[in-house]
């Protein structure tokens, strides 16, 4: 009964729709429109990384271990340098469990794989700009 007193009527527009009509806006697991942008923002920061690290190899091909340190040790060489690992792995990772989610079938396994990729993406990302830090801090 409404608030007036009357049966309310039953919808016969609800009773009448469609599987897609249903499922429509609602996405796989309202999530995929975050990995995408994810996935592009990282690809289009990498392209600059990428290219200043070819070009930073290519201008100290003939260089000794000293001359590459001190490089290293410059804001110019370190500052980059750690923004492309933490860039390429954040990107290694998105796309990963992309990849993961959408041929790994099984939960366990899934869930596994999942937390095995975070974890392997985290320990190495940390581990190389670890390493780039130590040098260029090093005294």
């Amino acid at each position: 009964m409404s608030s007036t007193g009357l049966p309310i009527k039953k919808r016969p527009h609800a009773m009448m729709r469609t599987p897609m009509s249903r499922v429509f806006g609602l996405g796989s697991a309202k999530a995929g429109t975050e990995h995408f942008v994810a996935q592009r923002l990282t690809a289009i920061a990498l392209i600059p990384l990428v290219l200043w690290f070819l070009a930073s190899l290519v201008a100290h091909a003939g260089a000794g271990y000293e001359e590459t340190i001190a490089w290293l040790r410059t804001p110019w060489g370190a500052l980059p340098l750690v923004l492309l690992i933490g860039v390429a792995f954040y990107h290694m990772h998105v796309g990963l469990q992309v990849v993961i989610e959408d041929y790994l079938h099984g939960e366990g396994k899934k869930i596994a794989a999942l937390v095995a990729n975070k974890f392997w993406a985290a320990a190495a990302g940390v581990a190389c700009i670890w390493a780039v830090l130590k040098i260029s801090f090093a005294g």
